[in-house]
């Protein structure tokens, strides 16, 4: 361990924000790589494992998804965090692997398969700050620095810490001493509306913050819960890795040739890297394929959330991007578990590959504006998607649930726009028969349209985000978090009497 500077209050609004940021990148990395160790994994006795064996991995698999998925609500309480102070939140993040200097020297992130050494290293992620445990083997950086100066300056900086419990410690700190020097409603100063709440999503992190009290909250949170915990925390995130090895080192104390993950690659890589060392180049065609898709989509969802911070709520258009983001991942989980079962190439024999997460160069939200436009690329960036999986000589026999990726474009059309009604003239929809003036064309001879049959099936149409197809779907389960759902298409047009039936409702 390298010797640690003592971390200055954090006095400054930009410097909070920025520590904040790296908050967030850290949060979005340690996701990445859980789900990319959970989804190396093998599956059942058909990938050579016993029926003991099997039962264990699924169960790890689960285990490891579990803290991806809080996680995530870790990132969105550091994302109400940011936005409750005025900034936009960071959706973006370094690609795999980081660069020394972007983390402490005692935090290491890269994507690596499921394995002794990637599971300790997990472990040490998560360690009290009075834990001794070591690192994994490959998980340490050659050279060792410290981030940080000793003076305070007016340019943010990152600051040097050794656990990540620490580091929320020290934003903790920050905030209390901010808030003490400017108060609370200057501190406090962003649009509560613009945040994640339980009308959009079921995560713990997603809690309106709104003073230093719910601030400080959402940070003893995400210690307790994951980073940092105590040692006798039940449930936290460093007990749930400690068990795993524990069951890891028994299953290979009967079966020392026991092997619980493909031989996924360590931080892949779609191009020729110009640095080849700590990257694996992939050169299948179809394991680039698959990969390429899984980075679109996951780029997607990214965008999809920006945007949802960019709307005030809660309204529907907020929470269509939050089901369609989710929706997403879904599609993401089944071409990531995909690529760890492909070839790499042969420039890399005996190693498989493995979605490598790329980020956009700017990761930025979609601009808020008219609905429809925005509606339109969405469809367009998904539908393409829906193209490309389409276009594989062979559809992958784990990526059946992949089809989600065409169903948020069909989601994206058939959801009203805020405050228009879908019955109204005037274009609402997006086919030629939507709307009054449509169907009055669908009934002529030759006239373009799909007629109030096709019209009126396409209004009923069940929602589809009720449709649980993976571990995610629980994210989308607002009911458990006492929010009733909208049906699309509730809204009323203006004048109209709710008990005096229409001539679309006579028989």
């Amino acid at each position: 361990m390298n010797d640690v500077a003592a971390v200055r209050p954090l006095m400054q609004r930009e410097v909070l924000v920025h520590a904040l940021y790296e908050a967030a990148e850290l949060e979005h990395n340690l996701m990445c790589t859980y789900l990319y160790a959970a989804l190396s994994l093998r599956d059942g006795e058909a990938e050579g494992l016993s029926s003991s064996e099997a039962t264990a991995v699924r169960r790890w698999r689960q285990v490891l998804i579990g803290p991806a998925i809080e996680g995530m609500g870790h990132l969105a309480a550091v994302w109400n965090i940011t936005s409750a102070l005025g900034a936009a939140p960071r959706f973006g993040r370094s690609n795999f692997p980081l660069e020394p200097g972007l983390l402490p020297a005692s935090v290491v992130v890269k994507l690596a398969p499921f394995n002794e050494q990637t599971l300790q290293h997990f472990i040490f992620l998560e360690r009290p700050h009075d834990s001794t445990e070591p690192e994994g083997e490959g998980f340490s950086y050659e050279r060792g620095y410290v981030r940080g100066g000793g003076s305070a300056r007016l340019t943010p900086m990152g600051m040097n810490y050794e656990t990540v419990g620490a580091f929320y410690a020290a934003l903790g700190e920050g905030l209390r001493d901010f808030v003490a020097g400017n108060g609370e409603g200057d501190t406090f100063d962003g649009d509560p509306g613009l945040q994640l709440s339980p009308a959009e999503v079921s995560l713990t992190g997603a809690r309106p913050v709104g003073c230093l009290k719910t601030a400080l909250a959402a940070f003893c949170a995400i210690v307790e819960q994951g980073e940092g915990a105590p040692h006798d925390s039940v449930g936290s995130h460093y007990q749930k890795f400690l068990g795993i090895r524990a069951e890891l080192r028994a299953l290979r104390s009967a079966n020392p040739a026991f092997i619980a993950a493909h031989p996924a690659a360590t931080n892949p890589v779609l191009r020729r890297p110009p640095r080849p060392e700590g990257r694996v180049w992939l050169e299948n065609p179809e394991a680039v394929a698959t990969v390429d898709l899984a980075n679109a989509s996951y780029g997607l969802m990214l965008r999809l959330l920006g945007y949802a911070y960019a709307l005030s709520g809660p309204s529907q258009e907020k929470s269509l991007a939050v089901d369609l983001a989710i929706g997403i991942m879904q599609a993401v989980v089944p071409l990531a578990e995909h690529a760890a079962r492909l070839p790499a190439g042969p420039s890399n024999p005996n190693c498989n590959a493995g979605m490598s997460f790329v980020t956009l160069r700017d990761a930025g939200m979609l601009s808020p504006g008219r609905a429809a436009p925005v509606r339109r690329a969405l469809r367009a960036a998904i539908t393409s998607g829906g193209r490309a999986r389409r276009g594989w000589r062979a559809t992958p026999p784990r990526c059946g649930a992949a089809a989600v990726v065409t169903q948020p474009a069909r989601r994206a059309r058939l959801r009203p726009r805020p405050g228009r009604h879908p019955r109204r003239a005037g274009g609402q929809g997006d086919g030629p028969g939507d709307g009054i003036r449509g169907r009055r064309r669908a009934s002529r001879p030759g006239g373009r349209g799909r007629g109030r049959r096709a019209h009126r099936r396409r209004e009923t149409r069940p929602d589809l985000r009720g449709q649980a197809l993976h571990p995610f779907a629980l994210l989308r389960d607002r009911r458990a978090a006492g929010v009733p759902r909208q049906r699309a298409g509730a809204v009323d047009p203006p004048g109209r009497d709710p008990g005096r039936a229409t001539r679309r409702d006579r028989p």
